[in-house]
């Protein structure tokens, strides 16, 4: 007994050796730490007081004559300073972790704001000379005088700076759709003026190329929805652009909208994208939707792309609940099915009926109308103003939004019909001068059409451009017949209510 009393008293001793030890290391790592400076000398105590019971542990060992309990209580204590200290050990570690895991959060937090802030300011940089390059090409093919040959140039010029234009909005996609998914935006979607919008750029397109465009609608797509309708349309027009890109003349794209089987408050609807072009290798299709992959150099080198169009589509269907089916045969073309569901707007919501005839020449709507330019840089202003002046319509032109502000309030009440509004200005930005526009009391001041026209093109922009007043956004470079149509569509739409409001 005698040897199990002594064994205990010396093998309590040797743990508190140990634990004198662990409390060495954990006072220099905390000490490490350098939060602790002013009050350090804390870390130190507990070593006092572990060697003070060291050395009553080894003074009874030797001069002493313990008993069972005594001993157990001695060995006891040292199990249980070892187990408090490995105990304190792994709380303060883990803490340690934890706040290394928010400063490191924090960081990457700060580092995607820049990254943001840095892309958009790049997109804008991007974008704006794309637009004269553009406006000007589109300016200089009105000529009729020109020569065939230098019409043949022109028109090069301009398919290179489309498709240069093309790449840079799916490169800036790809990272908007790599951001956390924003909250699904519920506003009242009108399919028709989505789908119109494609229809307006892709026949224009597929004709400038020399193929053919088929599009087939139904009576589904008139209804009222509520959704995205910046993020659809964004979406299938990456399909779209990526069929006729990949299609050779003679050729055909076809768009077909139908509705699935009603589910509820749902109605799901496909968008069937279908073309005569290359067609994909059956070994390459699951990797389509994954960014940056091309099947083989050969087809970029031919037709261009950057392996990013889809990719965004993909993502952007995702995150609406939607899904992508791709069929193709190599050299015999390719079809893409997109099902999306479809939120039916309330009967007090729908779309209010157009007075106006569906079928209209958005030129001959723009005859005689006068619209505010706003927009600081003059080669911008200079090609808008010129487009408006081909179709017909006068122009007035604010180099900022308060000068815009000041001359919609000094000037005569339906004065202007619509105003194309640049986002990023000195003085008065456009989301500041549309808020102004909107709070004047005048008649006019609620309902004058305001589209945005900027180089800033991700989603938050747009949205932000919705929340101060504006009725819809233009990303730059904007194409001229997509700028005819939206705003002989606004006006055609302002008028109408209007009209009914005078009638009522």
């Amino acid at each position: 007994m005698q040897i199990l009393i002594y064994a205990m008293v010396y093998l309590g001793s040797a743990l508190m050796v140990y634990n004198i030890y662990g409390f060495i290391r954990f006072a220099r790592y905390v000490k490490e730490l350098k939060s602790w400076d002013n009050n350090s000398y804390i870390l130190y105590v507990p070593i006092f007081l572990l060697v003070f019971f060291l050395t009553g542990y080894l003074v009874i060992g030797l001069f002493g004559k313990p008993d069972l309990m005594m001993a157990g209580v001695l060995f006891g204590g040292s199990i249980f300073v070892q187990i408090m200290y490995r105990l304190l050990n792994r709380i303060v570690r883990e803490v340690v972790m934890s706040e290394q895991l928010k400063a490191e959060l924090l960081a990457a937090e700060e580092s995607s704001r820049a990254k943001a802030s840095f892309l958009a300011g790049i997109s804008h940089e991007m974008r704006t000379p794309m637009n004269v390059i553009l406006g000007m090409d589109a300016l200089a093919l009105k000529n009729p005088a020109l020569s065939a040959e230098t019409r043949d140039q022109l028109e090069k010029i301009g398919y290179s700076a489309r498709h240069l234009s093309r790449l840079i909005n799916n490169l800036l996609d790809l990272q908007e759709t790599e951001k956390d998914k924003p909250a699904k935006d519920t506003q009242m979607l009108s399919l028709k003026e989505a789908l119109d919008q494609i229809n307006a750029v892709y026949s224009a397109s597929c004709s400038e190329k020399g193929l053919e465009y088929r599009f087939t609608g139904s009576p589904e797509a008139e209804e009222a929805y509520t959704g995205d309708a910046f993020q659809l349309e964004r979406a299938l027009m990456n399909i779209v652009d990526n069929a006729v890109k990949f299609t050779d003349v003679p050729g055909t794209v076809q768009f077909l909208v139908e509705p699935g089987s009603p589910e509820e408050d749902s109605r799901v609807m496909h968008f069937t994208i279908a073309d005569t072009g290359v067609g994909i290798d059956p070994e390459f299709l699951p990797k389509i939707f994954d960014a940056f992959t091309q099947e083989d150099q050969s087809s970029t080198s031919r037709f261009g792309g950057s392996g990013v169009g889809l990719t965004a589509a993909y993502s952007i269907i995702s995150g609406m609940g939607g899904r992508i089916e791709v069929k193709s045969r190599k050299n015999e073309g390719s079809t893409f099915i997109v099902t999306i569901p479809m939120i039916s707007a309330p009967a007090a919501e729908s779309i209010p009926e157009d007075p106006v005839e569906d079928h209209y020449d958005p030129e001959e709507v723009l005859q005689g109308r006068q619209i505010l330019v706003v927009d600081d840089i003059d080669d911008n202003a200079e090609i808008v103003s010129d487009l408006l002046e081909i179709a017909g319509a006068e122009s007035d032109r604010a180099e900022n939004g308060q000068i815009a502000v000041d001359m919609f309030a000094g000037s005569a009440v339906g004065a202007y019909d619509a105003v194309l509004m640049d986002l990023r200005m000195p003085v008065m930005d456009g989301l500041e001068a549309t808020r102004r526009i909107r709070a004047l009391d005048r008649k006019d001041a609620k309902n004058v059409p305001i589209i945005a026209l900027s180089a800033n093109a991700y989603d938050s922009d747009v949205q932000n451009s919705l929340k101060a007043g504006m009725n819809s956004h233009l990303a730059k470079p904007a194409d001229a017949d997509l700028l005819y149509a939206e705003l002989a569509g606004w006006i055609r739409k302002t008028s109408g209510e209007e009209a009914k409001n005078s009638n009522d």
